[in-house]
């Protein structure tokens, strides 16, 4: 059976369903975990900040990883780094969900971060190698849709099973499954060798320099950003640390441009395709991510709608995504990415304008679902086309690290985007002389925190403003011409 499946004229969707599987069970941990978060603060008697870092810990291992594993996919084998990582993130769940302190919770979850970096920055280079360069759009919006679906899914999986059973069981439920995808992937995936050295080049070897200081400046940037509004921009803390990440980082770029094997070639970046849309791409979440941390603050503290009703109202928005990001996919391959991009960003910028000028205390909650829309609607239009025109410009052997690159700029942007918007609206409250803290928000204080809100948004627009010019300046048309995989 194994045997038809491969010699089947449809086996790259086989291949994409595979890791398919993956992805949304990692999506849906991701926002299970989220929803069990005020139960676990509750069963071992904590604190929110504290029980936070499950979630924060996971993330940060992922950021600082995913790049040193997308590089070591492509010098030993995607499969085997991806395998590896469904073996630990399987184990580490079920770690997780046997813990019995909030420490032995925390570090399952943060060596569970581990896998998540190996399974994700494998993954789409698996995906994308297995279809032809004419449908690398499609495929990745078709992923994009698999992600959508999962963010959907993740919310209600995880209240059902708290409510049903407790929060272990959130943890519990991904062994199975885990084991059933690891199973699958090792019978599907193909055990493809890694390309060959050009000529000319050096043999590979995974760069532990490379990867030890893009680590540093990684997660010395995170914590800083993550952390600069709660302990003062001006504080000796977040200094130090912006230090940390300023050194770290030019270290890595001289490191990179003389190790001869580098984890990320920075000759890349003197292509406009990749340059210009690794930028856009960062613009593109900087400008857009904190609206998923803000609005349901607004719903909930100023509209005063349930958890439940803010996530029943929040699916229409994502659902925008799924259905439109193998359209857009499959737009691109066709027509190429500029139109995409740039349409894509200028529909997410015009509805934060509209946001920015319209947003009041009682604002209709059908306005504002219809702005989220259009909004997720940009998002849906651009990011597929952009990613697919960054890999249309890398040969093969690159496409593991350059498309984990692209997730370490969704990451390090999500990041960013909800630490500026969050010192924009407490600043804000602070100016209109309320206490400048999301936990002082109320309809007490409403206008005060609308008015923050409002001058997020602006800024917000701004910000997309810039992605649209980069998008405009360095998006072009794929190269169909060349055969897939094929270093330019």
């Amino acid at each position: 059976v194994i045997s038809a499946i491969k010699a089947s004229c449809n086996y790259k969707w086989w291949v994409f369903g595979t890791i398919g599987i993956g992805t949304f069970l990692s999506v849906v941990d991701h926002g299970s975990v989220m929803v069990a978060l005020p139960s676990i603060e509750h069963h071992f008697g904590s604190d929110l900040p504290t029980v936070q870092w499950i979630v924060v810990g996971y993330a940060l291992v992922i950021s600082v990883l995913i790049l040193p594993m997308g590089r070591l996919g492509d010098i030993i084998g995607r499969k085997q780094v991806y395998v590896g990582g469904m073996i630990i993130f399987v184990v580490s769940a079920g770690l997780a969900g046997a813990s019995p302190n909030l420490g032995s919770l925390i570090a399952a979850k943060i060596f569970q971060g581990v896998g998540s970096a190996m399974v994700q920055s494998s993954g789409i280079a698996m995906v994308i190698s297995s279809f032809p360069g004419i449908e690398r759009g499609k495929a990745l919006g078709t992923h994009l849709s698999v992600v959508g679906a999962g963010a959907i899914a993740g919310p209600a999986i995880g209240g059902l099973l708290v409510s049903a059973f407790e929060w272990r069981a959130v943890f519990f439920a991904n062994v199975p499954v885990g084991i059933f995808t690891i199973a699958v992937s090792i019978l599907i995936i193909p055990m493809a060798k890694p390309d060959p050295p050009a000529e000319g080049e050096a043999r590979h070897q995974f760069d532990w320099g490379g990867a030890v200081l893009s680590g540093l400046a990684l997660l010395g940037f995170l914590l800083v950003v993550g952390n600069g509004d709660r302990l003062g921009w001006t504080s000796v803390l977040v200094y130090s640390g912006a230090i940390v990440t300023v050194v770290a980082g030019a270290a890595f770029i001289w490191w990179e441009l003389h190790f001869p094997s580098p984890m990320l070639d920075m000759r890349l970046f003197k292509r406009k395709l990749v340059s210009f849309g690794v930028a856009a791409g960062w613009f593109s979440f900087l400008g857009s991510s904190a609206s998923r941390f803000m609005m349901p603050f607004y719903m909930q503290r100023v509209l005063e709608f349930s958890p439940r009703e803010v996530g029943l109202l929040l699916i229409p928005p994502a659902m925008c995504m799924v259905l439109l990001g193998p359209i857009s996919g499959r737009l691109s391959d066709r027509f190429g990415s500029r139109g995409l991009t740039v349409g894509g960003l200028t529909v997410s910028a015009s509805a934060w304008v509209i946001m920015a000028i319209k947003l009041t205390e009682s604002s209709s909650v059908l306005l504002i679902v219809i702005l989220l829309m259009a909004q997720s609607t940009g998002t849906a239009l651009f990011n597929s086309p952009n990613n697919s025109s960054i890999l249309s410009a890398v040969g093969r052997a690159q496409y593991g690290v350059v498309s984990a690159l692209t997730q370490l700029v969704r990451n390090s942007a999500n990041v960013t985007s909800i630490a500026i918007a969050t010192t924009v609206v407490v600043a804000t409250m602070g100016g209109k002389g309320v206490e400048p803290s999301l936990d002082a928000v109320s309809p007490a204080v409403a206008d005060a925190f609308v008015a923050g809100l409002k001058w997020a948004f602006w800024m917000m627009g701004g910000l997309l403003l810039v992605g649209i010019s980069l998008s405009a300046l360095g998006g072009g048309r794929p190269n169909r011409s060349r055969p897939p995989g094929l270093n330019p």
